[in-house]
């Protein structure tokens, strides 16, 4: 029997716990009107919000909503994980997953994010731009580069011709950004949305570079939910007036 890991889950009532132990058939034992959510973690914040909304104009509906990073969750999802619907902060985690067969219908982009600076409140380094990261005694963390936030954040490397040699590498955005506004780094490569929903904890620093790596977000139905009407009406309703407004005013670009 094939096993996986799940991440932090969090439902839409803000419970949060951790799913373990997950079988390749835990899929019909699912009941109807569950619907389970993966989710690039970059999109907690909006996500949890439209997923109580979502109940709300579905009485007896149930979402489960795991967040983590999109490498993380398209490696779960093929190594078996019952999951109705999908949205990566990248398109080649989410290629994965549709070279799988494990999709219903075509992707397609609810959102855009692109990278800042965040460091820690006060700015006791003085980082005043990209450049500044790859400075000597910089101490600065950034995404893995299988994560999509790595990704842009290698990308920007390589046209700006720099090279930083990061204290740590975190397997999602939260991490960084935990690391940033704990003060153990002085800056950190995160997603704009990010910093506005961490609030006061940290400061941003917006760099001109980071349009050069323009992060898309797609959406798909996976095959075989155990509730395809239910999962179909997610989709829509995300990609619906109300899910991109909600998107928006967390910092998201338009798709």
């Amino acid at each position: 029997m094939s096993r996986c890991r799940f991440g932090t889950v969090i439902t839409a009532s803000l419970v949060v716990g951790v799913l373990a132990g997950c079988s390749n058939t835990a899929a019909q034992q699912r009941e109807s009107g569950q619907l389970t959510v993966f989710a690039a973690a970059s999109l907690s914040a909006p996500f949890t919000r439209l997923a109580e909304d979502f109940e709300a104009a579905n009485p007896g509906t149930a979402v489960r909503l795991n967040v983590a990073g999109s490498a993380d969750l398209a490696a779960q999802i093929l190594a078996g994980a019952p999951v109705d619907v999908f949205a990566s902060a990248d398109e080649a985690n989410m290629a994965k997953v549709v070279d799988g067969g494990l999709t219903a219908g075509e992707p397609r982009d609810i959102a855009t994010n692109t990278l800042t600076i965040a460091v820690p409140k006060g700015n006791p380094a003085g980082i005043t731009g990209f450049a500044d990261l790859a400075g000597a005694g910089v101490q600065v963390v950034v995404c893995a580069v299988q994560v999509p936030c790595g990704a842009a954040a290698a990308e920007l490397e390589e046209a700006a011709g720099l090279r930083l040699s990061p204290v740590s590498e975190e397997t999602s955005v939260t991490g960084v950004l935990g690391k940033v506004a704990s003060g153990e780094a002085d800056a950190g490569l995160v997603y704009v949305t990010d910093v506005l929903a961490a609030g006061e904890s940290v400061q941003e620093v917006p760099f001109p570079e980071a349009q050069q790596a323009v992060n898309r977000y797609p959406l798909v139905q996976l095959a075989g939910p155990a509730d395809a009407d239910l999962a179909a009406a997610f989709v829509r309703f995300i990609r619906g007036a109300e899910g991109q407004a909600a998107l928006e005013e967390a910092g998201f670009g338009a798709p």
